[in-house]
């Protein structure tokens, strides 16, 4: 028999029945278990669960006064459910937005859904920049601030294998969000420096060839700098 991935039994679940919450009859919802275990270390058994959110349940709003008598924590617990079963269990919340980052809802799909189209045609277009040699297209997509992060990094790699003198300055003057992104970008500049024989001057940051000893922009000094 084969093994259901995470996407088939995540589609499985958005298919079927929702099961209601023994104790409110409330639709639960779909939830992705985070990375962490629980209870015996073995881990979840499955990557998504149903969890009841309903604020006005009667076993999420009584798991806070039982917690509090009984533990002298602050804390609750939400019905959960495990996928094509009957067995209801709760999982421990410690406050009302609690779990709530992991909730799963046809919106979170079309999302899902919508950036991995974003990303397919991204790489795309890289695929056909590179053939082209269109420079001047990749700076644009890897600075540009409503494309993937996954296409953003790759043309900056891609910048750095066939960009040009011209592309550092659009480089470096750029802020990137992300670090991994920024890194991207730095190693695209100094792939592109290896590959003219070039340099940054230290005092002007004008381009000088590696080998120069005087800036021809400034005047200073740069050997050995």
């Amino acid at each position: 028999m084969s093994m259901l991935t995470r996407q088939d039994i995540l589609e499985k679940m958005m298919a079927q029945e929702k099961p209601k919450c023994p104790h409110c009859q409330v639709e639960m919802n779909i939830w992705e278990v985070p990375d962490f275990v629980m209870g015996d270390g073995l881990g979840w058994g499955t990557p998504y669960l149903y969890v009841c959110f309903n604020e006005d349940c009667s076993a999420y709003k009584q798991g806070w006064n039982t917690i509090r008598d009984q533990y002298s924590h602050n804390a609750s617990y939400r019905c959960m459910c495990y996928p094509d079963t009957k067995q209801f269990e709760y999982i421990p919340v410690f406050s009302p937005q609690g779990g709530t980052g992991q909730i799963v809802d046809k919106q979170v799909i079309e999302d899902q859904e919508r950036l991995k189209e974003q990303i397919k045609q991204g790489f795309l277009v890289l695929a056909e920049c590179y053939t082209n040699k269109d420079t001047n297209r990749l700076v644009l997509m890897v600075t540009d601030a409503n494309m993937p992060s996954r296409v953003r990094h790759k043309a900056a790699e891609m910048l750095g294998d066939i960009g040009t003198l011209d592309e550092l300055e659009p480089l470096r003057n750029h802020r990137f969000p992300f670090e991994l992104l920024q890194k991207a970008a730095d190693d695209a500049v100094t792939k592109i420096h290896e590959r003219f024989y070039t340099r940054e001057c230290p005092f002007c940051a004008e381009i000088i060839k590696q080998r120069a000893q005087i800036c021809k922009h400034c005047g200073k000094e740069v050997a050995g700098q």
